[in-house]
């Protein structure tokens, strides 16, 4: 068994394939749900949708922990090639900041919801679409190291073992 943990497999991970994204997915859900949520509970005024956004948010704000500390490890774990690294960089510290900034925006929310928790301010709303605008922007990086430079994918994890990849 412990062979198992210390070896690294063809996608240059000591597990079958990456976690990474499936807890960043859970996050970005979580992120998404809870602005749809503040913008129909805002515009119907059915303000009960105002607790599932607050818990949404909740559980986004510690999730996102665990989704960079897997994205970390991951990343430590992929040698980037030249050509990957400054979108690796970029995309790192973007997913640090967004733990700063759902943190942030989950705190501001508690003090909403502590005074009000019937009314939701239009200021928000603003800050949680910048939110999603940047966890957008999260995706594409996201997206573009696994489809376009390829991280932990078989062919450039051989390409960067034989050295034909820099």
């Amino acid at each position: 068994m412990l062979e198992y943990l210390t070896s690294l497999n063809d996608h240059n991970l000591p597990y079958p394939d990456t976690i990474h994204p499936i807890a960043v997915h859970f996050v970005i859900a979580m992120v998404l749900f809870a602005f749809f949520c503040d913008v129909v509970g805002y515009f119907t005024g059915k303000t009960h949708l105002f607790e599932v956004s607050w818990w949404n948010m909740c559980v986004a704000t510690i999730s996102i922990f665990v989704a960079i500390i897997l994205g970390q490890f991951e990343a430590g774990l992929a040698t980037p090639y030249d050509l990957a690294k400054p979108v690796l960089n970029i995309h790192t510290l973007i997913g640090w900041s967004l733990s700063g900034i759902i943190a942030a925006i989950t705190a501001w929310r508690y003090v909403i919801r502590s005074r009000n928790p019937q009314k939701l301010s239009i200021y928000y709303l603003g800050a949680g679409l910048l939110l999603i605008l940047v966890v957008g922007v999260q995706v594409y990086l996201g997206d573009e190291l696994v489809w376009v430079y390829g991280l932990h994918t078989v062919p450039v994890v051989e390409a960067l073992k034989e050295g034909t990849l820099r």
